[in-house]
């Protein structure tokens, strides 16, 4: 059974969410982040700095203050939650060499006793070196608890992990009577699969398929709604 057949019940509506799987508390965040406490890590994915100046550049007009609110608000989640590690599931900058490059690396050297670690994904194509001036640690994945963390879904998990990932952007449509719908972004977990939203303001989202057994957290109106297929 998908989302996107009909109105699906809410089951609880909170700032935050803390969902436990794989015996680990999750803190799901309005900001479209996870804080695991225990790790005390934060992790997000695909923030896309400089994309809006790149639609800019191909004269599509987008508002000067997108960019900026990325970094505000990651730097809102670090004072709150103080974490130890941040963890960016790849695709943090838009491509090329642009100036949130500099931006980040003002707010990595200010939290300095933080690890900024980077698991790279599709759009990260900038060299070793720019990486290492920015004071960012590059992987191709990590471990954090039971949870094996990508950039890209996973097809082959081992069975006793579990991948947490982005890169798909997750949104769920939702139907109301009527013609009545709504596509809002999510936190996705399925048997094996935890699928997170895509942290930057200015990326969007893709409606994905959704099972009954799943469980799925949408974002609206910066709370973290638990849905239920019932």
């Amino acid at each position: 059974m998908s989302f996107n057949n009909q109105w699906h019940r809410i089951v609880d509506v909170e700032i935050e969410q803390v969902f436990r799987i794989r015996e680990t508390n999750l803190l799901l965040l309005p900001q479209k982040a996870i804080f695991i406490e225990d790790e005390l890590t934060l992790i997000m994915a695909d923030l896309h700095l400089g994309k809006a100046n790149h639609f800019r550049r191909s004269g599509i007009h987008v508002p000067e203050a997108v960019n900026g609110k990325n970094l505000e608000l990651l730097v809102q989640l670090i004072n709150k939650h103080k974490p130890e590690k941040v963890i960016f599931l790849g695709d943090l900058f838009h491509s090329h060499y642009n100036e949130e490059w500099e931006a980040l690396g003002q707010v990595v050297r200010h939290f300095a006793a933080i690890q900024f670690q980077l698991v790279l994904g599709n759009h990260d194509i900038m060299s070793d070196l720019q990486y290492q001036r920015c004071q960012l640690q590059v992987f191709e994945m990590l471990e954090v608890g039971p949870f094996l963390l990508t950039h890209e879904p996973m097809e082959n998990i081992p069975e006793h992990q579990y991948n947490m990932a982005g890169h798909i952007h997750p949104g769920v449509k939702l139907l109301g009577k009527g013609r009545q719908s709504i596509t809002l972004p999510c936190f996705y977990f399925g048997k094996q699969q935890a699928l997170l939203p895509a942290f930057g303001l200015f990326t969007g989202f893709v409606r994905i398929p959704v099972n009954k057994e799943d469980n799925v957290f949408v974002i609206a109106d910066h709370r973290v709604i638990r849905m239920d297929s019932e």
